[in-house]
């Protein structure tokens, strides 16, 4: 496998927002959630539940509601607006004031055409929904307390609307009042303590159900406005409910961290069906304030940070990796860039950047596993703190740590950073006009030249020297995508740079001649990383179905290896693993090694070993370690992988080939979290 010399790295204090709220689009299959410091993350369920599109959030941007109309993605919160967001800038396209004060809710009916909202002032406001825009009809007969949830009829003629100690149900078309259901008070309260229905669900039989702070789901008749059942599922508040397509399971998360599943069956042969209590299910620490419920899985999010895909066993088949939880709790891109002959690190915040020298040891010759004694700790040399009110999307440091580069929706700033003796950063004021608003940044290996994507998967290149920043040339690829740029990989000597778009497009540039070179036939999976090969000048790519590719850009085929490895096929637990590649690099010792990570291992895969067979074991460095060092050779294969290392945010390897391992332990995540409602205690 290689001996290395690691730093490991546990200072980057990176801490995800809690999830706010999320909106699940079966026809896309793609989920919206959004985050407490207003970014808005995208992930495709139907390519391995890639997180593919990041909008990154904005000063005062409280996202209470997200609803899907078609493939359009809107947003609502408490500063009183509704957002429309473009999914191929990644940006806000235009923002509409409601003019009702906050909004706690948001819902659209199912023939996509009107958007309902629900507001402090007590009115829902309904807009139409319009090709380019939305735009206001008509309010709902106003209401004496706030609208905490909405709901429509499959029919889009009712909505029933949540609100303190009440369910209120409207005829949009006429905007009155039909009926007022009231909620009651948990036994024993105090009359003056309100009841927030929280959540509402209307189903197509004209049953409401309801969640609220009292702990109690409940069933209503909407036809005549009377209470079916009521089931008590927490001491705490019920926030948040969901029910599947065909209305036959529904999902309640609470503020104990629970989700409660209830589904349409009948107990007793010849029965009518009801609605039944059948499983608990565990799996969040704290309040679950999100929830979505797909085919085959309940989807769940809230203040502990983590996205958790629990499949129901009715609807999978059980032992399979469509039957395995998941917990998705670190982002599907790189928030830490590495200056690799400087020996820096980028750490990439929504509100600032940190910039930190890594420490040295005293160069002991040490035994595998050894701590060597640090001669110089590591030590943050400057913060610098975006301006303006938007967050922080992408950013990027020089392999020479000369150069600091990050953008936001409203526009690019570049630094130039002197890092030796005395520490300085000054501004580079005067910057290209089109380098206004970009999705990804890149520095070439000699820090002459920057990289930035734009709109249509288009590439700028700006020059870079000690007086000035010049517009150089801007790449276009040949196909007409839409989709924004996600990777930027540039080659060690300056001849190649390749783009990736969730297109599942790689685009390869010729920098010399400055014109495409070639495009990578296109594979049905999105690249989640990619790097160039600095000896043989191979494109290596990391799909999210976790499949590798290698691409000779002479010869613009895919490699003899390449061409094995899917003859072959990968081994069965490398494409079990349920998180991306987030990261690829290469040994400059040994040619044959390339280095990848994800969150939970970093492996080398050698060329010139045989790949692995279906029925080897792959995890197999500590049986090796067992083995007479004669007998090894036959027992190894190409996979190298370790997973020492936990919550990787990046694995790198610098100049003097040392490697760099950045991890964030999830439970030093936890620990800053504020304490749950309830905690476990001993024989409970």
């Amino acid at each position: 496998m290689g001996e290395f010399k690691v730093h490991r790295v546990r200072f980057f204090d990176y801490m995800p927002s809690a999830i706010r709220t999320m909106a699940f689009n079966s026809r896309s299959e793609r989920l919206a959630l959004a985050r407490a410091d207003g970014a808005v993350e995208l992930f495709n369920f139907a390519d391995n539940y890639f997180q593919d599109k990041v909008i990154p959030g904005r000063e005062g941007r409280d996202t209470e509601a997200l609803c899907w109309v078609g493939r359009r993605l809107f947003s609502a919160g408490l500063n009183g607006e509704i957002t429309e967001y473009d999914l191929e800038k990644l940006r806000p396209r235009y923002t509409v004031a409601a003019f009702g004060g906050a909004i706690w809710t948001m819902s659209s009916n199912s023939q996509g055409s009107l958007l309902a909202v629900g507001c402090e002032d007590g009115t829902v406001k309904i807009f139409e929904v319009l090709e380019e825009t939305i735009r206001h009809q008509r309010n709902l007969a106003r209401q004496k307390g706030r609208i905490v949830s909405l709901s429509w009829h499959p029919s889009g003629t009712l909505i029933a609307a949540g609100m303190m100690d009440m369910i209120q149900i409207f005829d949009a078309e006429t905007g009155q009042a039909t009926h007022r259901l009231l909620v009651e008070k948990r036994l024993r309260a105090s009359k003056s303590v309100e009841v927030v229905v929280w959540s509402v669900v209307f189903l197509s039989d004209h049953t409401i159900v309801s969640g609220d702070s009292a702990g109690k789901v409940q069933m209503w008749d909407g036809s005549t406005g009377t209470l079916i059942r009521t089931y008590l599922v927490s001491k705490w508040d019920v926030l948040a409910l969901a029910v599947s397509q065909d209305e036959r399971s529904l999902v309640a998360g609470t503020s104990e961290g629970t989700v409660i599943q209830f589904q349409f069956l009948s107990t007793v042969d010849q029965q009518p069906e009801e609605w039944i209590r059948t499983r608990t299910f565990k799996n969040h620490s704290h309040d679950v304030r999100a929830l979505a419920h797909t085919e085959t899985a309940v989807v769940s999010g809230g203040m502990d940070v983590q996205l958790v895909v629990r499949p129901l066993l009715d609807k999978v088949e059980r032992n399979t990796q469509e039957a395995a939880l998941r917990k998705i709790a670190f982002p599907h891109r790189n928030l830490v860039c590495c200056a690799k002959k400087a020996g820096l690190l980028l750490f990439q915040f929504p509100e600032h950047l940190e910039v930190w020298r890594l420490g040295e040891s005293d160069g002991h010759a040490g035994r595998p596993g050894d701590r060597l004694p640090v001669k110089r700790k590591p030590e943050k040399l400057i913060e610098l703190k975006r301006k303006g009110e938007d967050h922080i999307c992408c950013s990027a440091l020089s392999p020479c740590g000369g150069w600091i580069a990050y953008s936001t929706v409203s526009g690019v700033r570049l630094y130039r950073f002197q890092h030796n003796n005395n520490i300085r950063i000054s501004k580079v004021s005067r910057l290209p006009k089109v380098l206004c608003s970009v999705q990804q940044l890149c520095f070439s290996s000699d820090s002459s030249k920057l990289f930035a994507s734009t709109s249509h998967s288009s590439l700028i290149v700006v020059g870079l020297n000690q007086s000035e920043c010049k517009y150089l040339n801007t790449l276009k690829p040949k196909s007409d995508s839409r989709q924004p740029v996600h990777l930027l990989a540039a080659s060690d000597d300056g001849r190649w740079l390749a783009a990736a778009n969730t297109d599942c497009e790689i685009h390869v540039y010729n920098l010399e001649k400055m014109k495409i070179h070639c495009s990578v036939p296109i594979h049905s999976s999105c690249p989640t990383a990619i790097a160039i090969h600095p000896v043989t000048s191979s494109l290596v790519a990391v799909h999210a179905d976790q499949q590798i590719f290698e691409y000779s850009l002479e010869l613009k085929e895919y490699t003899e290896w390449s061409r094995k490895l899917q003859k072959q096929g990968l081994h069965s637990l490398w494409l079990e693993r349920d998180t991306p590649v987030t990261h690829i690099t290469f040994n400059p010792r040994n040619p044959a090694h390339i280095v990848l990570h994800d969150a939970f291992m970093f492996c080398i895969i050698d060329q010139s070993l045989p790949l692995p067979e279906a029925k080897a074991v792959l995890y197999n460095q500590m049986t090796l370690r067992s083995l007479p060092e004669s007998d090894r050779p036959r027992h190894s294969h190409a996979f190298k992988i370790c997973k020492s290392f936990q919550h990787l945010m990046c694995v790198s390897l610098l100049d003097d080939h040392s490697l760099v391992a950045v991890e964030r332990p999830l439970q030093d995540i936890m620990c800053q979290l504020p304490p749950p409602v309830r905690q476990k205690k001993f024989a409970t």
